[in-house]
């Protein structure tokens, strides 16, 4: 059942970074969960939840394509590196985590300013009672280990 589920996991990832590869948001938005709720940390040196900060509220389908359409259409994607270093399945088989390296660079196509978001994210996943998976939260971009 693990190894199943492991692959399950990996297919989201990359179903996840195909998306962002092709500024195709609709692969991201379809895995979500209804009731995720997202913090963001400041930078990736920023460990400490306590400096954590909301971006957006609960996941609202509508507004987050209106926000990520919106980052698409005012930058280029320079690049989009991703590596899954870790899948663990929860005993009961119905919740994983999938750790991952990520390397995303955004050029704002105005001003020229990048938009990164490097470093090591913890990507939870959760299976829903109708058997489908979901995305339902994962940490910021965080700076693991020191100097990545």
């Amino acid at each position: 059942m693990s190894a199943q589920v492991r692959e399950i996991v990996q297919k989201l990832v990359d179903a996840e970074t195909k998306g962002w590869d092709e500024k195709n948001i609709e692969p991201f938005l379809s895995m979500i969960h209804p009731d995720m709720a997202w913090p963001f940390a400041p930078n990736a040196d920023a460990h400490d939840p306590i400096d954590w900060h909301f971006v957006m509220g609960r996941f609202d389908e509508e507004e987050w394509r209106r926000s990520y359409n919106g980052l698409f259409a005012a930058h280029d994607l320079i690049h989009n590196r991703r590596n899954t270093v870790k899948i663990e399945v929860a005993p009961t088989g119905d919740a994983a985590f999938a750790v991952v390296d990520i390397d995303t660079l955004w050029r704002n196509k105005d001003t020229g300013l990048d938009f990164h978001w490097k470093g090591r994210v913890c990507k939870i996943y959760s299976k829903l009672r109708n058997g489908e998976w979901k995305f339902y939260w994962q940490t910021s971009a965080l700076s693991f280990p020191p100097n990545f």
